[in-house]
């Protein structure tokens, strides 16, 4: 595209797209899939293209080019996945207000050009990454499962797996020696190779990646015994994870770089634990707050007492007051769970449970029935309430 015709491409750009919606211009929906845009978008480019209206008059002409321009620019955006997700935010595809500056459009027909040859000839224009540009290695992910009391305390552990690591032969090159690396004669080097192909549009001239490196620009002659060209090994190894106190169930950690083996220099991956705690018998967690069962006899319950408790903690005090009703929740402040990363705790609610005795003899049922002829009403307040509103007669 000239460059006066860029300058006003762009001049005009925000105004002009702002009213075209890009999804109705490729006539997909917004729930279309990648490959429902990019078929959309190769039968309008097939359609479109300006070698279809040689014959044309001007007004067509001019007609198709305008079509073509905003078929072009529709794709540029939702065929790729970042701008497609701005635009479909805030309705640019840089996330802004609007259009131009580095997030313009500045490929002009040029650009459609590169698109095409990844379409119909592999060509290394859009969307292909440069073999040589260093990479990270994968991420690994392992689950570990703790008990309630390593949950509670923090605990360290030790992984074992299996992971690709630099080959200790040849350092990564996958060559045999530093004289069974050489320049590719086929590509000088380049990684690149151009040559004429034919299209849907007629013989063009397309850049593609070089078939003898595989875009590297480098070959080896002889490849290393150990990790036979790879580049690295399968290798066994311990990781340590110190697993902080407070941890719950389903919480993920990451350890930076203990992944796989990374590429052309690349940084390894990630390891990525999940973490499983087992429940606990005893204690139901509720964030940081652990509640437990506490059975109790009935004098304890109506004379009040002070029980020890075995906590996570330590033991602990509670005091069951004077008519305490089961059901009752007794907070200990500070004999929770650890808070995860928080020199603090959460609390214990002790839940009072009063249990009613079994297998009573004939003398203990006739001082229970004495006991309880001699209660008043007024002692009973609940089954006072119930007996006044005649839920049920005594």
């Amino acid at each position: 595209m000239p460059p006066t015709l860029r300058g006003q491409w762009h001049s005009c750009e925000k105004e002009y797209m702002a009213k075209k919606d890009l999804y109705e211009i490729l006539g997909v929906s917004k729930t279309a899939s990648d490959e429902d845009i990019k078929k959309a978008y190769r039968k309008l480019a097939i359609n479109l293209h300006p070698d279809r209206f040689a014959n044309a008059t001007d007004a067509e002409k001019k007609e198709a080019e305008e079509k073509f321009k905003e078929i072009n620019r529709a794709y540029e955006v939702l065929g790729d996945k970042d701008k497609r997700a701005n635009y479909d935010k805030y309705g640019t595809e840089d996330g802004s207000q609007g259009f131009g500056g580095a997030g313009g459009f500045e490929g002009g027909f040029g650009g459609f050009e590169d698109i095409l040859s990844s379409f119909f000839t592999g060509g290394a224009g859009f969307g292909r990454r440069n073999p040589n540009e260093p990479r990270q290695g994968e991420d690994i992910h392992v689950k570990i499962n703790l008990t309630f009391e390593e949950a509670y305390n923090g605990v360290t552990k030790t992984i074992r797996l299996n992971r690709d690591e630099p080959c200790s032969s040849c350092k990564g090159t996958g060559a045999k020696d530093a004289a069974s690396i050489r320049v590719c004669p086929y590509c000088k080097g380049a990684g690149t190779i151009r040559k004429n192909q034919q299209t849907l549009f007629g013989q063009q001239v397309v850049q593609t990646p070089c078939t003898n490196c595989g875009g590297k620009g480098k070959v080896i002659t002889e490849k290393c015994p150990t990790c036979k060209g790879a580049g690295y090994a399968r290798k066994e190894a311990n990781v340590k994870v110190n697993v902080p106190a407070g941890v719950d169930n389903g919480v993920s950690m990451t350890l930076r770089g203990e992944g796989n083996n990374g590429f052309n220099g690349g940084p390894k991956g990630n390891l990525v634990i999940a973490v499983g705690v087992m429940q606990s018998e005893k204690y139901k967690r509720v964030g940081s707050d652990l509640y437990m069962d506490l059975p109790i006899g009935f004098y304890d319950a109506a004379c009040g007492c002070e029980i020890g408790i075995d906590t996570l903690k330590g033991e602990a005090k509670c005091k069951i007051p004077e008519s305490t009703q089961s059901g009752t929740k007794i907070r200990l402040k500070g004999y929770g769970m650890k808070v995860l990363q928080k020199d603090m705790y959460g609390d214990l609610y002790v839940v009072v449970k009063i249990e009613t005795p079994k297998g009573l003899s004939s003398k203990q049922l006739k001082l229970l029935k004495a006991f309880e002829d001699s209660l008043s009403d007024s002692q009973y307040p609940q089954l006072k309430k119930m007996k006044k509103g005649g839920l049920f007669s005594k």
